[in-house]
């Protein structure tokens, strides 16, 4: 005899199957599940191994520097000290047995010291060595600002110039670039494409071309030739602040807010790498031919350190600015200028550091003073005109103050190593 099988709905079914589920399970619900002290133990040793791996390594080599500095020290202390040739801590039996220079013992037993040839070697150490004499610093004629160009409606943050030394280009928060003649002063032509702030230009030495990138996130690539946009550069996730171009190759870097640095191939517009490990913000990435090919910076302080590539070994510090510093430019006669939020220009011999010259940037008519910052600088291909972009919608132009000289402006240089400190 058959039994009539009864038919429930898929809606029954699924909830009698959550119900025998929660039956089962009910009674141990509050239990955790037990704790693998293997796998915790595993996944401690990878996370450390992750974020501290070089601290790890550094620790050690210094246990294995001090391990054998010990064993240094234990076995100077295990060998007699020998003087002259002579053993102090034996007889007059065993004076001179396996010294480098055997000594005469005199008829009473005494010592007679016999001096040891004089060598190269010995004249060497002998003569003092020199302390390292500071380098005087050259003497930079002062700067003086000649010219204030109007025309933005918004912070200007970069600027670039054309490698023929002819005209400059500025990036400004009103969305617009605009290009510049570099003898006069006058508007040459405006470039609008961009939907948000200009925060980096670069102009190709190669070809005809302006590549800029804004907080849109958008990298463009201009032709000088038709005033066009004729490439664009999609991958980056947020503002792009900065970009370089490299002297050799057709190759054009970015960086920004992402946290990742780009190379993009000119032409193809293809990502070719995307470099990552930063955590924060990258300020400023610069090209060169030389190896290393790419330097990264993303620090924002109130001072400036000087490091020698490629060894990475720190040379000096160069205080004086209370503010925090957003560029930094050099020309070939040895003089670097930096430029602060709160409008100060600092002017440096790069050799030796010396602080020759501190400016204070004027805010243009109708502005606030806190409206005084420095955003970007560069030097003209020359070196004797420098630009700088301000929070004040200007561009200042400083140039050498042609009537100075050693005489009304000396070097008052005093190094802070011979500086004596009064507590």
């Amino acid at each position: 005899m058959t039994e009539d099988v009864q038919r429930h709905s898929v809606h029954t079914l699924v909830f009698r199957s959550l119900k025998r589920s929660h039956d089962m399970f009910l009674s141990n619900q509050g239990f955790l599940a037990p704790i693998d002290e293997k796998a915790e133990k595993v996944k401690k040793d990878v996370k450390a191994r992750d974020c501290y791996g070089l601290v790890f390594d550094r620790v050690k080599r210094s246990n294995a520097m001090k391990l054998h500095n010990a064993d240094r020290a234990d076995a100077h202390v295990q060998h007699p000290a020998v003087q002259d040739g002579v053993n102090f801590t034996g007889d007059a039996a065993s004076v001179g047995e396996g010294a480098l220079v055997p000594a005469n013992v005199g008829p009473g037993g005494g010592l007679v010291h016999v001096p040891a040839p004089v060598t190269g070697t010995t004249v060497q150490n002998i003569i003092p060595r020199r302390a390292p004499a500071m380098p005087k610093p050259k003497w930079h004629a002062p700067w003086k600002l000649y010219r204030v160009i109007s025309g933005h409606l918004g912070w200007v943050r970069c600027v670039a110039v054309e490698p023929g030394n002819e005209w400059f280009a500025t990036g400004s928060a009103d969305r617009v670039i605009k290009i510049w003649d570099l003898a006069s002063g006058h508007l040459k032509v405006s470039l609008t494409g961009h939907i948000s702030s200009v925060r980096g230009l670069a102009v190709s030495a190669r070809h005809p071309y302006l590549f800029s990138c804004g907080e849109d996130r958008q990298v463009k690539c201009w032709d000088l030739e038709y005033n066009k946009v004729i490439r664009h550069y999609h991958g980056h996730l947020s503002a792009v602040y900065t970009l370089a171009l490299h002297p050799n190759i057709d190759v054009l870097v970015t960086a920004g807010r992402d946290a990742t640095c780009r190379v993009w191939d000119m032409r193809t517009k293809a990502n070719v790498h995307t470099l990552t490990g930063h955590t924060n913000t990258v300020a400023s990435v610069v090209c060169q031919a030389a190896e290393p090919q790419l330097h990264v910076c993303i620090s924002f302080p109130d001072n400036i350190k000087q490091w020698k590539c490629p060894d990475g070994k720190f040379i000096q510090n160069l205080p004086g600015h209370n503010a925090i510093i957003n560029c930094l430019a050099v020309n070939p006669e040895g003089v670097l200028v930096s430029g602060a939020d709160n409008g100060t220009l600092h002017c440096w011999d790069w050799r030796t550091g010396y602080n020759f010259q501190r400016l204070q940037a004027p805010v243009q008519p109708g502005s606030m003073d806190s409206e005084s910052g420095i955003f970007s600088m560069t030097f003209d291909q020359s070196g004797s005109r420098l630009i700088t972009t301000e929070a004040d919608k200007t561009i200042k132009i400083y140039k050498e103050d042609d009537t100075a000289t050693e005489e009304t402006h000396p070097i008052h240089w005093r190094p802070e190593i011979l500086k004596r400190r009064k507590y």
